[in-house]
């Protein structure tokens, strides 16, 4: 099945060689079917390609995306980074991906994962009845 979707998404970057998402995913595809540095070029790639400077929307994406790759590869301390990154930008990681998401459990062990997730985890002084009358407010 790895092969097929490699194939698939490697068409993908030759059909569209300047489209960032698509070598982002194949990156991601290249990590899962074990070629590290395949899978890191095409990550940083896609990073290079549509930098979070060019787009707000998609860039974090990518970010998070690197991330992962580095996770899968086995490059830790690169994830971290990427993550620590992505923590502190709009539209970057969430608490709930970082907990729940099985893609950061090669992470979940390293002490650095846990304090990364606890700056996102929202803040527990209010509770939840103070927050829905504040929304609920005008």
């Amino acid at each position: 099945m790895g092969d097929c979707a490699l194939a698939i998404a490697e068409k993908f970057v030759h059909d569209q060689p300047d489209y960032a998402p698509t070598w982002s995913l194949l990156g991601q595809i290249d990590a899962a079917v074990g070629r590290k540095e395949e899978a890191i070029r095409e990550g940083r790639h896609a990073c290079e390609l549509l930098p979070l400077a060019k787009d707000a929307t998609t860039g974090p994406t990518l970010i998070t995306n690197l991330a992962i790759i580095y996770a899968w590869t086995g490059e830790k301390d690169l994830a971290l980074e990427q993550l620590a990154f992505s923590a502190q930008i709009p539209a970057g990681v969430t608490y709930g991906g970082l907990k729940l998401d099985p893609e950061w459990h090669v992470l979940r062990s390293d002490p650095r994962f846990e304090k990364i997730v606890a700056s996102l985890a929202p803040n527990s002084s209010e509770s939840n009845t103070d927050m829905a009358i504040s929304a609920a407010k005008p």
